[in-house]
């Protein structure tokens, strides 16, 4: 015999579902009936959880209605009431009376709801750093009754932008002009819009927001340089590799005529000594690929502007080569994590399918420590290092760094790479004197402006 809080439990029943391409699936089903206290005890754990849903959801609202200036006036009337209830100061009451009336006077502005339909028009997605980005902020008020005034927010990468609504009546339109100043390399996002309504002293408000969000690419400042900068006169053939293919440049050897050979290759003066029909072999030509490392590490830079103009001088080398058609190599180093500080070694190639989309890229980038605490990047040596182990076919490698980086490691990571290439060291040093050092290893730019860059390419710092 079962006491009144014993459970009588009815055997368990199993469903499965069974998908062609997911496997199978099993439901199981248990059905239990319950005493009288076990049941009150479950519909208490219920209500004790919509209770509590409840006043977390009151408590969201509260945050997001009532400003901190809210905040104080409530915690006024708290204590204006409780100082006149438990003492008698008539002046407790006062301040408890004057702070409900601000918050009276306050509600009647959040009242009514908004029906609006905003679209945010940007002029371009990508600008060069430096400009401005222009955009139109398009606002209709939907419903038929008016609106009150607002604001619109709109974050803007780390900051905001505030656009004024007036009131509008049913379907009125508001149009705002905004401009957005882009004035270093990165990407900005822009968004989500978020357009709030509220009292004159800013004491509560209601928000409303739209989750778009727009991404706008900043890029690098770059300049054009000589055709034969990048170091594509020296690699115009190609060299020739182990592959053997049946047209190219270099030639190989005379092999026996196949079926499907073409007529042009047949040498015939083998043909006529052999007695057969012979043709030419190639040895397929293999154009190099030209590699621009950017250092990372900031330990290597004296300030941020120094570093901005090392990554717009590997821009500039990477697009030049990339709009010549040529094999073009950026490569970086990839975000390393704490914990793999002197274990792991990583890079990261960036696309050159077109300039635009390596601009893109260039975009993106942000410096590290090599050496400090926190996520950090491998050295310009380890970056060489990963190159030549990676990447072969190497014809001419520019290693773009800071002022802070000395000609000994410059020297050891030129020694890394691949023998035979040209190594080029571009040194950023803003307000420097312009100037090239030229020794076995390797030739050692000191860049003082972007635009030296195609001036000292020019006077054949790649000969």
């Amino acid at each position: 015999m079962t006491g009144p809080t014993d459970l009588l439990r009815k055997p368990a029943t199993t469903d499965t579902v069974t998908s062609s391409t997911r496997g199978a699936t099993v439901t199981r089903l248990a059905r239990t009936r319950r005493g009288r206290v076990a049941e009150g005890a479950a519909r208490l754990r219920r209500t004790t959880r919509s209770v509590g849903g409840a006043f977390a959801r009151a408590g969201a609202w509260v945050r997001e209605t009532v400003s901190p200036a809210g905040m104080l006036l409530v915690g006024l009337v708290v204590a204006g009431i409780a100082a006149g209830w438990a003492f008698g100061w008539f002046e407790g009451w006062v301040v408890a009376a004057m702070a409900a009336t601000l918050l009276l006077v306050c509600v009647p502005f959040l009242l009514g709801a908004h029906d609006y339909r905003v679209q945010l028009v940007l002029d371009r997605d990508r600008v060069i750093a430096g400009s401005e980005i222009r955009g139109t902020l398009d606002l209709v008020n939907s419903g038929s009754r008016p609106a009150l005034p607002g604001v619109v927010d709109i974050p803007v990468g780390d900051g905001l932008v505030e656009a004024h609504v007036p009131m509008l009546r049913g379907g009125g339109h508001h149009r705002e002009q905004l401009v957005i100043a882009a004035q270093r390399r990165g990407i900005i996002d822009v968004g989500p819009m978020t357009i709030s309504r509220g009292d004159p002293l800013r004491v509560l408000r209601r928000e409303m927001s739209w989750p778009e969000v727009q991404r706008v690419h900043v890029h690098p400042v770059t300049v054009a340089l000589p055709p034969s900068s990048a170091g594509l006169i020296r690699d115009l053939e190609g060299a020739p590799s182990n592959q053997l293919v049946d047209a190219d440049l270099s030639f190989h050897a005379v092999r026996q005529y196949v079926v499907g050979d073409s007529q042009r290759h047949v040498h015939w003066k083998s043909t006529a000594r052999t007695g057969k029909l012979m043709v030419r072999q190639y040895e397929e030509s293999r154009h190099a690929r030209i590699a621009v490392l950017l250092d990372l590490d900031l330990d290597g830079y004296a300030s941020d502007d120094e570093f901005e103009q090392a990554v717009s001088a590997a821009a500039s080398l990477g697009v030049q080569g990339v709009r010549e058609g040529r094999d073009v190599l950026v490569g970086v180093s990839a975000e390393l994590d704490s914990a793999d500080r002197g274990a792991v070694q990583s890079m990261r190639a960036l696309p050159t399918v077109t300039p635009r989309v390596l601009l893109d890229g260039v975009a993106g980038l942000d410096g590290a420590s090599a050496s400090g605490a926190g996520a950090g990047v491998i050295r310009l040596e380890q970056l060489a290092g990963l190159v030549a182990q990676s990447f072969g076919d190497l014809s001419i490698a520019f290693l773009v760094t800071g002022s802070l980086v000395p000609l000994q490691r410059l020297r050891r990571a030129a020694i890394t790479l691949p023998p035979g290439i040209a190594v080029v060291a571009v040194r950023s040093e803003p307000g420097a004197e312009p100037g090239a050092r030229r020794s076995k290893e390797i030739t050692v730019l000191t860049l003082g402006e972007l635009g030296d860059l195609g001036q000292l390419l020019a006077r054949g710092a790649l000969r």
